[in-house]
């Protein structure tokens, strides 16, 4: 298979769709690392008795075939359902794209990996989710999905997460930051909230350690 861009990798580069964020959304996520090139943010607005994705945009930072698999899931995704969405494969992406270089598969994994986030994040803030085993396994891999964008790694590796568990229906991280003054620390708050807070029968609890 060819290393070079198609045409219609090319043109959703230069000439992206859905570009931006949803300003009424009701669903969001953000896949991916700035530290490994490439990040895509979600935000859907899903009709909440029908479950269309009304309106779905994209922030992408990456290379070429980042930003345009990122624009083609948008694409194909908006007017389908969220369980017609939920079925969606690299597959379908890769082939609205023409082909995508082999090298470069691991955008569309990404795109799908985000827009499958965005739905669970709808479902289990609406109380759709199917049932969840929320325990310490659930809860790491979540919290490695929270970037520190100044570091480009996650709060694990970096040591931000002090400690983390479950106290009967309460979840609770502590967090000491790697600077006193740390520019970022509520957009790391937010995307905890945003990764544990909506588990249903859970209570999340932050707390932050300080010297």
């Amino acid at each position: 298979m060819s290393n070079r861009y198609s045409d219609k990798v090319i043109e959703l580069f230069t000439n992206p769709i859905n570009v931006g964020e949803v300003e009424d959304a009701n669903a969001k996520a953000i896949e991916g690392s700035i530290a490994c090139g490439d990040m895509i943010s979600l935000t859907l607005k899903v009709n909440d008795k029908t479950h269309v994705i009304e309106d779905i945009k994209f922030k992408s930072y990456g290379c070429a075939s980042n930003i345009a698999t990122a624009s083609m899931v948008t694409i194909i995704a908006k007017g389908k359902t969220i369980e017609e969405a939920k079925r969606l494969t690299i597959r379908d992406i890769d082939k609205a794209l023409g082909g995508l270089p082999p090298v470069k598969m691991h955008c569309a994994v990404l795109a799908i990996d985000s827009l499958k986030s965005a739905i669970q994040n709808y479902e289990e803030t609406h109380g759709l989710a199917k049932e969840i085993i929320v325990d310490e396994s659930l809860i790491r891999r979540r919290l490695r999905k929270v970037m520190h964008p100044w570091y480009g790694k996650d709060i694990l590796t970096l040591n931000i997460v002090k400690e983390f568990g479950i106290k009967n229906n309460e979840i609770f991280v502590k967090l000491k930051f790697l600077q006193p003054d740390d520019q970022f620390r509520d957009y790391v708050i937010e995307e905890i909230n945003e990764k544990l807070g909506s588990l249903p029968n859970y209570r999340l609890m932050i707390e932050q350690i300080e010297d």
